[in-house]
């Protein structure tokens, strides 16, 4: 069983190149390999609806980070970030 490989890892800093985050930039979070995605830290903001629990006793709406598909990120270099 090989994993597969991307272009992108965890920690690196990525822009977003197509979709409705376009030209959003930020630190990758998790690579999911399996399904070919990856999470950026504050793009694709989704809220989720959390059930009580002891860390959240009143329950109620919390907002994450959404998966965005790999093809859809490209590494941010330095000359991208001066222009």
């Amino acid at each position: 069983m090989s994993k597969r490989k991307t272009h992108v890892n965890r920690d690196d800093i990525v822009e977003v190149i197509a979709g409705a985050h376009k030209g959003q930039t930020g630190k990758v979070l998790r690579v999911l390999r399996n399904s070919d995605q990856v999470v950026i830290e504050g793009v694709r903001m989704i809220k989720k609806h959390a059930r009580k629990s002891e860390d959240r006793p009143e329950g109620g709406i919390i907002e994450l980070e959404g998966a965005i598909h790999i093809s859809n990120v490209k590494l941010a270099t330095a000359a991208s970030k001066e222009a």
